[in-house]
């Protein structure tokens, strides 16, 4: 992996060069942005906002529902039981399975959804700076095409307390 990156002090110097890669014509997709702290103030946190995990836990969710309703209905039926007066489908009982199953598979699809997005495991080197644990913040391009590397330098260098740094040889 070759990776041009510079090391920021603070969110706005951080948010400068964000601007700057973009003005330079780099891809949003492009720019990795790393922080040790959450950084809710500045428009760099909010890139990769949107998600499905929502919608997919919400649909594990239905499908768990749907067989913790099938199973005991189908057990039930297969094997009655005759107890007095009482129905054979007892519904009452029958919500605790249907509750434990719509919990099982939403937490499933869940925990599947952040595995695959995380690409974990199996997850190659990725751009990344142990100082970023001392509060540093961490703006970068992995993969630089050819030919831009020193305009994409010029725009991490936009702050005067950036740390320009490189990986490989870009």
């Amino acid at each position: 992996m070759k990776a041009v990156y510079a090391l920021y002090p603070d969110g706005a110097s951080a948010q400068r060069a964000v601007d700057g890669l973009r003005a330079a014509g780099v891809a949003e997709r492009d720019i990795t942005v790393i922080s040790a702290m959450p950084m809710e103030d500045y428009e760099f946190s909010h890139k990769d906002k949107a998600t499905w995990i929502w919608w997919i836990a919400s649909g594990g969710g239905l499908v768990g529902l749907c067989l913790g309703t099938w199973l005991p209905w189908m057990t039930e039926t297969a094997w009655p039981l005759q107890t007095g007066n009482m129905p054979i489908v007892s519904w009452w009982t029958n919500l605790i399975v249907m509750f434990e199953l719509t919990m099982l598979g939403g937490i499933l699809a869940t925990v599947i959804t952040l595995l695959v997005t995380a690409r974990l495991p199996g997850r190659g080197p990725e751009l990344y700076d142990p100082e970023v644990t001392d509060e540093k913040i961490l703006v970068g391009v992995k993969n630089p095409r050819e030919g831009s590397v020193p305009e994409i330098e010029r725009a991490l260098l936009s702050s005067p307390a950036a740390r320009l740094k490189t990986i490989g040889t870009p």
